[in-house]
């Protein structure tokens, strides 16, 4: 196919995409009116549900089709970072030599370590039911891992961080998402469908599938994070180059 017909099929698609959304503006509540329709309806679904975060309804009952697709986005993200970072043939790693923290940091790095983890687990846990979820939960346990190594130094952050074992864990909650989908087929209902007791409002066990999809993305995303500041860090501090192309990453390791 030559440019200029390249460019044609271009400009029809992009015509085509901008008529769409036209059309759809065109049909939207006024602004500031008091008809909210598709709030209406994800309330009244979140209600029926018994899932008391509305925003947790839409995402893993309403439209759990959608947030599947948002959370294999960050599972081929990770799994494309794993294989473009993995170490060749003209590396070797180096072990990365002690730092010298500050007092200060080492200490508050070192309490707030729990308290962060404890609450990206509260987060998740609790994502049916407050603001949050496996997403945002997800992130705050990664990052509380990662304060060991503020804290610290990087050697003491490899032995929480069995790399292994997060890559395991990213792969079991892509997969968990995925079979518990295939229970409402197996239910006689729809990909996805909420077909667990609904429980009752407000409590711990309450949402049906909401909990269990939300805690398989807690995990994917958490291990995902994980795994993917692994490579980035391993890649800066480990890896150097065959030959003299590697002092000036003996002179970052040396820092960390």
């Amino acid at each position: 196919m030559s440019g200029r017909a390249r460019l044609w099929l271009l400009a029809a698609g992009l015509a085509a995409t901008a008529a769409l959304l036209v059309a759809a503006c065109l049909r939207l509540p006024d602004f500031g009116g008091h008809r909210h329709p598709y709030g209406d309806l994800a309330m009244a679904a979140a209600l029926r549900q018994r899932t008391a975060n509305a925003v947790s309804s839409v995402n893993f009952d309403q439209r759990a089709l959608d947030t599947l697709g948002e959370e294999s986005i960050l599972f081929a993200a990770v799994l494309g970072t794993v294989v473009l970072l993995r170490q060749t043939r003209d590396e070797r790693r180096a072990a990365p030599q002690p730092a010298a923290v500050a007092p200060a940091p080492r200490r508050y790095g070192t309490l707030l370590l729990p308290v962060t983890l404890l609450i990206g687990l509260y987060v998740i846990a609790h994502g049916h039911l407050s603001p949050g979820g496996g997403f945002q939960g997800g992130v705050v346990v990664a990052t509380a891992l990662h304060l060991l190594y503020i804290a610290v130094d990087y050697r003491a952050l490899e032995r929480i961080r069995p790399v292994g074992v997060f890559e395991l864990a990213d792969g079991a909650g892509e997969a968990a998402y995925v079979v518990l989908g295939a229970a409402g087929l197996l239910a006689g209902s729809a990909y996805l469908a909420n077909t667990l007791p609904h429980g009752t409002f407000t409590a711990m066990a309450s949402g049906g599938t909401v909990p269990l999809l939300n805690a398989a993305v807690g995990m994917e995303v958490a291990s995902g994070v994980v795994v993917l500041l692994a490579h980035f860090l391993g890649q800066a501090l480990e890896i150097v180059k065959e030959g003299g192309a590697g002092s000036a990453g003996e002179g970052r390791k040396a820092r960390r």
